[in-house]
Order: C-alpha cells, then sequence, then structure tokens
C-alpha cells in the first residue's frame, strides 16, 4: 500500500478540504448522534447507539484511507504537463466517429474522477485508450457496449 497517488493540483486541495470536513464537522455530527443515542438508555440494547458507533468507525476509517493517500500523494505541475501528447492533466477533445459527437475530457486520477464535469480517470478504458495519443490520431478502444472509434481533435 505504498503505491503513489498521483493528483492534480485541484485533486488535492478538494481532497484536503473533504479531509478537513470530515476531521471537524463530521466528527462534531457523529458525536452528538452517538451522545444522544446513549442518552436513549440501555447500551446492550440499543440499535441507535450501535449505528452511530458504527457511523463514527467508517468515519475514521475514511479519515485514515484519506490523510494515507495525501501522505503519498505527489501533486503533478500543470506547467510539466506535456500538450503533444495525452497524459494526466490533458484536456482532450475528440469525435466520435461512431455517432459524430465531439467529446471534451480531462484525464485525472481515480479520486479526481467526475464524469458529470467531463473528468475521467486513466484508469479508466477511454483514459487508458488516450494516454499517449497525439492529436489527430484515430484510436480505437474497447467499452463495455463495444468498440468505439474516435478522432483526437486537440489536447490541451
Amino acid at each position: 500500500m505504498t503505491d503513489q497517488v498521483i493528483l492534480t493540483p485541484e485533486g488535492y486541495n478538494k481532497m484536503l478540504e473533504e479531509l478537513n470536513y470530515l476531521k471537524t464537522k463530521k466528527r462534531r455530527e457523529v458525536a452528538n448522534q452517538l451522545e444522544f443515542a446513549r442518552s436513549l438508555g440501555d447500551l446492550r440494547e440499543n440499535a441507535e447507539y450501535e449505528t452511530a458507533k458504527e457511523t463514527k468507525h467508517q468515519l475514521e476509517i475514511r479519515i485514515g484511507d484519506m490523510e494515507a493517500r495525501l501522505g503519498r500523494a505527489k501533486v503533478v505541475d500543470p506547467s510539466e504537463i506535456r500538450r503533444d501528447k495525452a497524459f494526466l492533466g490533458s484536456t482532450v477533445e475528440m469525435k466520435n466517429l461512431n455517432t459524430g459527437d465531439i467529446l471534451k475530457y480531462t484525464l485525472v486520477a481515480q479520486d479526481e474522477a467526475n464524469i458529470a464535469e467531463g473528468k475521467i480517470p486513466v484508469t479508466s478504458p477511454i483514459g487508458q485508450g488516450l494516454l499517449g495519443k497525439a492529436p489527430n490520431e484515430i484510436v480505437e478502444i474497447t467499452i463495455p457496449a463495444g468498440k468505439m472509434k474516435y478522432h483526437i481533435l486537440g489536447i490541451s
């Protein structure tokens, strides 16, 4: 579990904000739930207390995991990102040759993925298919729905 976690500056800051939220506000909320559950009486048969204890346990696991990942994080300097080929941090504009749709994806680390924002992980089938490719290349990528062909229009 000593694998390095590669993040963009935006992803690192987002993860840091989430960790801060979990350690402050969320911990307080869970502590209040636990205190309320204790006030309900006999702890041996108190489902609310057991649920609150489990919620606290899961929260602490999440905090520990995030701290470990941030401790192994390497933040990619945007000025070092190559523009001639698709790499982590690149935004790739491409045309789906099967449908004619123009798509724009930013290649990010798994922790930063958000398909609604057009951020796809480099570990996904499309992300892996785009890595190292250059503008004007035609790529064929196998996704769960089948094989798709894309024409890379540009990389920024």
